[in-house]
């Protein structure tokens, strides 16, 4: 069983991993793996979430979409309505989860059918193409979801993209103010191969011309089709494009000034009559049945069909319903990505090294003899722990199966030789960092190195964390350059990064150090000494304290020095302060222990102290609707008999509110159901106002 630090440093290194790879697929056109080897990926970090909600991080896979389009050389324009990702599904089990989440939400009984809609996930590029009074006037890329590239001189050349919307014999008797179409542009199988083909003639022409020898493996092709649609739309010529068999199918819309329709279905086969194409395989199903069977069949079509797909998306029909579902962080309540199952393969495990991360966990990595996984050559693999190791009985020179599944390296699902007659792998108890000894705590599977801060291993692990793009973001301190300025002395605590510049006249006489270079680095630090509250919290690396919680307790503090003191009094056992951190959505005695133990450590109080003498960060801001309850502290108690616990709970946030789960002398109104018992009483006793489920929601809608 997976321990919650173990949980939050394997969210730490999927979260750097799949930002790597999201980034290689999204912003640079050049993945380095398959759909299924990041699907897996994903799959882990979302079950380690869904067991670990506390620990989400503010780079989880499912807070950030697509990637950074900074280093793009085409125009940055920001999306109207914010261009979302997809949750991820890996099996009928989440499908099944996903429907009864939406039941749960919306509080619908057992006998409601939950209508969806299901269609292909093509492999390709997401475009938003936005139309005014009828005339497409811009197409986007997806990008971060919030800004995309103006491609849409490039889009103006594909087939498939209509600038002109068809209207009169539909929906629309008039074209639309503002109306915007969402799809993919890929590329189909047969272009993809023959540009490649192309691109292999230029080349063997170049080399002949030139009386050279012709090397294939020397000439640059498309990994894929998604790599050649997402290159070709991407292209700062457009005449380069429009040599591109690009297409464009479409599955959605953003911003809309009339939207006539009640269904998902309804809204499709309006887009279609207004001239774009959507998939022929796209169907109503009244029953998670019919989902599933259609699933199957789009699965066993895959090879067949002429474009590339990674699984099937299902999506609530019902638009009043998806109204009311919303959104999380980068994804919509009301739809899945049902994926395709990954790919494994077999190989033979050579070494195990152990590497010690920044809370000093000694975590097992495994070398192996290179081998492909779902086209991709993989050389190592993760072992996750101590307890790992002895589960799969795994030493090395063992034969096992491998499937990418975690870290930037795939995982052991099977030891095919585990009953060979070989020595068990003994798992250190020294720390090969520092030498000192390594022990696991009660009840824990993790084995730390009991160095501290003496073990350089962690210390430079900690302070990478710090300056990480998650965390406090300041570029120009990679893992190079701290180690060299801890090498130096420089570079100790946090708070020495504020101090670099009195170094400025010995760095510039270090080797690759230029005036520019020097003065941009001091200039990112100096851009960090108003930082965020939360991800300065999240910086220091307090155990359990993940990007989300590190939120969650700003926004019900709003100031480091009220979290400080809140943490004090109750660790000295004052019961409005205990109360006062309980009362917060994610926050249990873990995350409330953490806490109280960091503040007790004198070194841990030193460090805090210097910190911020340092760095000044402004009271933490949430960005809320004004509403008659801002600034109030809600408690729902009783059935709710028109939504869910966890809807009440986000239009209470939604309006600047704090939803509680207790009551006390500092909640401000409550909202009871039928079945409310003791809350009542002790809000009587308190004088608290309470009102019922028909006043909340006259409320949310004068908001």
């Amino acid at each position: 069983m997976i321990t919650e630090a173990e949980a939050a440093n394997r969210l730490m290194r999927l979260a750097k991993i799949i930002a790597h790879h999201n980034a290689r697929y999204h912003a640079e056109d050049a993945p380095e793996i398959s759909d299924a080897d990041y699907d897996a990926l994903v799959r882990e970090n979302n079950a380690l979430e869904a067991q670990f909600p506390h620990l989400v991080r503010a780079d989880s896979p499912n807070v950030q979409v697509g990637a950074s389009v900074e280093a793009s050389p085409l125009t940055k324009v920001k999306h109207a309505r914010k261009m979302m990702s997809l949750e991820n599904g890996f099996s009928d089990a989440d499908v099944i989860e996903f429907v009864e989440r939406v039941r749960r939400f919306l509080n619908l009984s057992k006998d409601v059918p939950v209508t969806l809609t299901a269609e292909p996930k093509i492999d390709g590029l997401s475009c938003s193409l936005r139309f005014e009074k009828g005339i497409l006037v811009r197409a986007l890329t997806r990008g971060d979801g919030t800004m995309g590239e103006d491609v849409t001189q490039n889009a103006r050349t594909i087939a498939d993209i209509v600038t002109d919307l068809r209207v009169g014999s539909n929906a629309f008797s008039v074209a639309p103010d503002v109306f915007e179409v969402r799809g993919e542009v890929y590329m189909e199988k047969h272009a993809f191969a023959e540009i490649n083909a192309g691109l292999v003639r230029e080349a063997e022409q170049l080399a002949l011309a030139r009386s050279e020898v012709f090397q294939l493996e020397t000439v640059r092709q498309f990994a894929n089709p998604r790599n050649a649609a997402a290159g070709s739309l991407r292209q700062k010529d457009p005449t380069v494009t429009a040599k591109r068999p690009l297409c464009f199918l479409a599955h959605g819309w953003g911003e809309t000034s009339s939207f006539p329709f009640e269904t998902q279905s309804d809204a499709m086969a309006a887009i279609e009559s207004l001239g774009f194409r959507v998939s022929d395989l796209l169907r109503r199903v009244e029953t998670l049945e019919q989902a599933l069977a259609h699933y199957r069949a789009i699965e066993a079509l895959r090879a067949d069909l002429p474009y590339d797909i990674d699984g099937v998306v299902y999506k609530v029909d019902r638009l009043d319903w998806q109204e009311r579902l919303g959104f999380v962080a980068k994804a919509p309540r009301w739809a899945i990505a049902h994926k395709f199952p990954a790919e494994r393969a077999q190989t033979d495990l050579v070494a195990i090294d152990i590497q010690v991360g920044r809370t000093g966990k000694l975590t097992p990595v495994g070398r192996l003899t290179p081998v492909t996984v779902g086209g991709v050559v993989v050389s190592n693999v993760t072992l996750h722990n101590r307890d790992e190791i002895a589960r799969l009985g795994v030493r090395p020179g063992d034969r096992v199966v491998v499937q990418r599944a975690g870290d930037v390296i795939p995982q052991v699902v099977e030891n095919l030789t585990r009953d060979a007659e070989r020595a068990p792998y003994v798992f250190p108890d020294h720390c090969p960092a520092c030498g000192s000894e390594a022990v696991a705590a009660e009840g824990e599977v993790d084995v730390r190195c009991t160095g501290g801060l003496i073990c350089p291993a962690q210390r430079i692990e900690r302070l990478r964390h710090f300056v990480s793009r998650v965390a406090l973001d300041i570029d120009g301190l990679g893992e190079k350059t701290i180690r060299e300025f801890f090498e130096l002395g420089w570079l100790e605590s946090p708070a020495d990064i504020f101090r670099l510049k009195s170094h400025r006249a010995d760095l510039l006489t270090r080797e690759g150090w230029k005036e520019k270079s020097v003065d941009n680095l001091f200039a990112a630090i100096e851009d960090r000494r108003e930082p965020d509250a939360a991800r300065l919290l999240f910086a220091l690396g307090i155990r359990h304290i993940g990007a989300v919680t590190a939120r969650d307790l700003m926004k019900a503090f709003g100031t480091l020095s009220a979290l400080r003191a809140a943490s004090d009094k109750a660790r000295a056992g004052d019961a409005d302060a205990l109360a006062d951190l309980t009362g917060i959505d994610g926050v249990g005695p873990a995350v409330i222990e953490a806490l109280g133990d960091f503040f007790h450590e004198a070194h841990n109080r030193d460090v805090w102290d210097d910190l911020l003498s340092e760095v000044s960060p402004p009271p933490y801001i949430v960005d809320v609707r004004e509403s008659s309850v801002s600034g109030q502290t809600i408690v729902f108690t009783g059935k709710l008999e028109t939504m869910s616990r966890d809807e009440a709970k986000a239009q209470a946030e939604a309006l600047g509110a704090k939803a509680a789960g207790s009551v006390s002398a500092k909640t401000d109104l409550i909202v009871a159901g039928p079945g409310a018992g003791s809350k009542l009483k002790k809000a009587a006793e308190l004088g608290i106002r309470v009102i019922d489920e028909a006043e909340w929601a006259e409320i949310v809608r004068g908001a």
